[in-house]
């Protein structure tokens, strides 16, 4: 009585069990090198430019150049004599530069003016034309 001593006998595997036996012991896998897992990124929000900002970088230039305008007229003291048509006049050189610095401005402002109004004419022209037409 092969289980009498110790019990119920256990009950042997079958071959066809799929023992481990059977099956060739394989080394162990050599230890490869970690994988680098990329940081995980966020979507970029993007902020959109508004009239505020525009504003503000365009007052903030305008501040720089009156500045700079400043130091020119303050630096430009020495007085000149100026003449246009009848009027005469002794005033600092960086006044008489300036002043006529905003003369060519307000030179460019007019030819510019002359130029949109014209073509707001050709365009307004041919808005009417399109309207005329029939649908296609």
């Amino acid at each position: 009585m092969p289980g009498a001593v110790g019990g119920p006998a256990a009950p042997e595997a079958s071959p066809e069990a799929g023992s481990e036996s059977d099956e060739p012991i394989s080394p162990p896998a050599e230890p490869t090198e970690p994988v680098a897992v990329p940081p995980r990124t966020y979507p970029q929000h993007r902020i959109e430019r508004t009239r505020a900002g525009g504003l503000w970088i365009a007052v903030s230039a305008a501040a720089v150049v009156l500045l700079l305008l400043l130091i020119f007229v303050l630096q430009n003291g020495g007085r000149v004599k100026v003449k246009f048509f009848a009027a005469d006049a002794n005033v600092p050189l960086g006044v008489a530069l300036l002043l006529s610095a905003v003369a060519g401005v307000l030179l460019v402002v007019l030819v510019g003016t002359a130029r949109i109004m014209q073509l707001r004419m050709v365009a307004r022209r041919h808005r009417k034309e399109d309207a005329a037409l029939p649908p296609s």
